[in-house]
C-alpha cells in the first residue's frame, strides 16, 4: 500500500483546482473536501472493486472527518476510486479516454508514459496524480486519504471510459 507524499499532494491539489475549474464549473463552487493528514486519519474505510462495482455502494462520512480508503482492485481490469461531484466525474471521463487512445492507459493498466508529457516515473498512478482520485491496477491495493467538507453530492466512482456507466459510482453520505 503506497500513500501519496504530502508535497505531491499539495502540487497536483493546485494543478487539479485549476484543471477542475477550467472542466467543470460547478467544482469552483462546491468544497469536496481535501487531501487528508496521514498522521491524522478518524478511520479507515476498506472499498473493494470488482470489473463493474464497488463493494461498498456507499459511506457515511461527516464533515471534517479523515478517511484513509485502502482500496483492493479484484477484477481483470485496471480501475479507478475518484471523489467528486457527477459533474467533474463527467469532466474526467473525457480526459482518461483520451488517455487510453494516446495509449497512455490500457485496461489492464499498461501504459507509455512517453506520450504524457508528465514522466515522473514508471507508475500509472503518478502520472494520473489528481489528489482526490487514485488508479488500482488488477490485484493492487492503494491508499488515498482524504479530510471531507460539507459537500452533498458526492461520488465515487471509477472514470475509465464505459466503468461509471456500467455501475462503478457510489454515493458519499455527508452526515
Amino acid at each position: 500500500m503506497k500513500a501519496k507524499p504530502a508535497f505531491l499532494l499539495l502540487v497536483s491539489s493546485l494543478m487539479f483546482s485549476a484543471s477542475a475549474a477550467i472542466a467543470s464549473p460547478n467544482y469552483v463552487n462546491v468544497d469536496i473536501g481535501q487531501p487528508g493528514n496521514a498522521q491524522k486519519v478518524d478511520r479507515t474505510i476498506e472499498l473493494k472493486m470488482g470489473d463493474s462495482f464497488f463493494e461498498p455502494k456507499s459511506i457515511d462520512v461527516k464533515p471534517g472527518e479523515t478517511i484513509r480508503f485502502v482500496l483492493k482492485n479484484e477484477g481483470a481490469l485496471l480501475h479507478e476510486f475518484s471523489l467528486g461531484m457527477a459533474a467533474a466525474h463527467a469532466a474526467h471521463q473525457k480526459v482518461m479516454a483520451a488517455m487510453f487512445q494516446k495509449g497512455t492507459l490500457s485496461p489492464t493498466g499498461t501504459h507509455d508514459m512517453n506520450n504524457t508529457g508528465h514522466a515522473m516515473g514508471g507508475e500509472v498512478s503518478k502520472e494520473h496524480d489528481n489528489p482526490n482520485s487514485v488508479l488500482i491496477e488488477p490485484g493492487a491495493t492503494e491508499e488515498l486519504v482524504w479530510t471531507f467538507a460539507k459537500a452533498t453530492g458526492l461520488e465515487f466512482a471509477c472514470n475509465l471510459p464505459g466503468h461509471y456507466q456500467s455501475g462503478m459510482v457510489g454515493k458519499v453520505n455527508i452526515r
